[in-house]
């Protein structure tokens, strides 16, 4: 099974992230998140991709609510709630496997890991 996992940023965290800002020890944290990837990919866990993303003031949304004509809205975004600053997608034998082995992923600045599944081919062929 494939899975999308959204690091969200919260409090204190997300403020630094969005104003750019890095923390002290962001290389030490680099290299702890690097090893925890390691063990993910020893563990069986297949990492088909990952990253961080850079903070909203260099985003853009285009909003649909009016499907006549779509608006462009370029970042910052103070007003969302949640802000997803990186993500995995990885592929792994069960969503609870991977909810055990991420409950161990370094997180310092208290961020919050969303995981959702993708549609497989066969989901897709069961709708018709």
């Amino acid at each position: 099974m494939q899975f999308l996992v959204m690091v969200k940023k919260n409090g204190a965290g997300r403020a630094m992230y969005e104003r750019g800002e890095w923390p002290e020890n962001i290389h030490e944290e680099f290299e702890n998140m690097g090893a925890f990837n390691e063990t993910l990919a020893k563990d069986g866990f297949k990492i088909l991709d990952m990253g961080g993303l850079k903070p909203t003031s260099s985003a853009t949304r285009i909003d649909f609510t009016d499907a006549k004509k779509p608006k462009t809205i370029d970042g910052p975004f103070a007003e969302c709630k949640e802000l997803v600053g990186g993500f995995w997608l990885l592929e792994a034998p069960s969503k609870e496997a991977l909810v055990e082995r991420l409950s161990h992923a370094p997180m310092p600045f208290g961020e919050t890991l969303e995981i959702r599944p993708l549609f497989s081919e066969e989901d897709l062929a069961a709708i018709g």
